[in-house]
């Protein structure tokens, strides 16, 4: 029985979504034609192209097993799927913005009547319930900074990551009303029905997520060095160490580090009596 993955057709996730499949063992055969599928390197799992948009339907309908959005879209769509694993990239927000030059400057300069163009009306208007308000709600597809200078409302509902596209456009954020990332997500039922696979799936993913931005730093030191190497080495669960030239009373020694203790660590590590000082990159960590 084999496993179906929704992955965008193009946008600012597409790329970066067959690249953690492709790290994760799962590389497109066909990725560069871009079909609508295209067979990976293992057999039993196939992906899907699609609208992110769509992605969260397919996913809930059980038209894909598993797929990889935005949390916003997940959220606009109202999908009923099992979030596995936050990605870790296409972090954005959506927020409330209004005019620079306008009176709303926070949610409570909002009065019932008034109208805010979006492209997410289930979640904008999730929003004003919970807030108590009767907002009238405008729905665009897109250009929906220009809203409210052209009279269509008197505020909007947008997604950022910077917040640079919209003082661009003379509009402030008012309030942030979702924090979005990419996620995997997987259907119910195949979770239940297909579960070493999408275990699979979303194991390797998180590895690769694991091994970003950590090192693995290899060396000899001699026996009656080892406590002072150990002493500077920080590692995930202790270095890992043992003998390779008895006669001469040296140790290997091996440890996960982040990346960014890497420079200064390795003047430690020389200065502590370790040699032969090896930095490798990591493809997966598997806990």
């Amino acid at each position: 029985m084999k496993l179906k993955i929704a992955i965008p057709s193009k946008g600012r996730i597409s790329n970066p979504a067959v690249n953690i499949l492709e790290k994760a063992g799962l590389g497109l055969k066909d990725a560069s034609n871009r079909k609508l599928f295209s067979s990976t390197h293992n057999k039993d799992i196939d992906v899907m192209f699609a609208r992110a948009a769509d992605i969260p339907e397919f996913v809930a309908e059980g038209i894909c097993d598993m797929g990889i959005t935005g949390l916003d879209l997940i959220n606009e769509a109202e999908a009923d799927v099992k979030i596995l694993n936050d990605l870790k990239f296409g972090q954005t927000k959506l927020v409330l913005a209004s005019p620079e030059n306008s009176d709303i400057n926070s949610i409570k300069d909002l009065k019932d009547g008034m109208t805010v163009a979006t492209e997410f009306p289930n979640l904008t208007k999730k929003y004003f319930e919970e807030n108590n308000l009767d907002i009238k709600i405008v729905k665009l597809t897109g250009s929906t900074e220009i809203a409210p200078f052209i009279g269509v409302a008197d505020a909007i509902t947008d997604l950022t990551s910077t917040g640079t596209t919209l003082n661009m456009n003379h509009l402030k954020i008012v309030e942030i009303i979702l924090e979005s990332s990419i996620k995997l997500i997987a259907n119910n039922d195949s979770y239940n029905e297909k579960t070493n696979l999408v275990e699979a799936v979303s194991t390797s993913i998180k590895g690769v997520l694991e091994a970003e931005r950590k090192k693995l730093v290899m060396m000899n030191v001699a026996k009656d060095k080892l406590c002072d190497v150990q002493k500077v080495m920080p590692a995930m669960s202790g270095p890992t160490i043992s003998e390779v030239l008895s006669e001469e009373e040296t140790m290997a020694v091996q440890a996960v580090v982040d990346e960014e203790e890497v420079f200064e660590l390795i003047n430690d590590l020389r200065n502590a009596g370790a040699r032969d000082i090896l930095v490798l990159p990591i493809e997966r960590i598997i806990q």
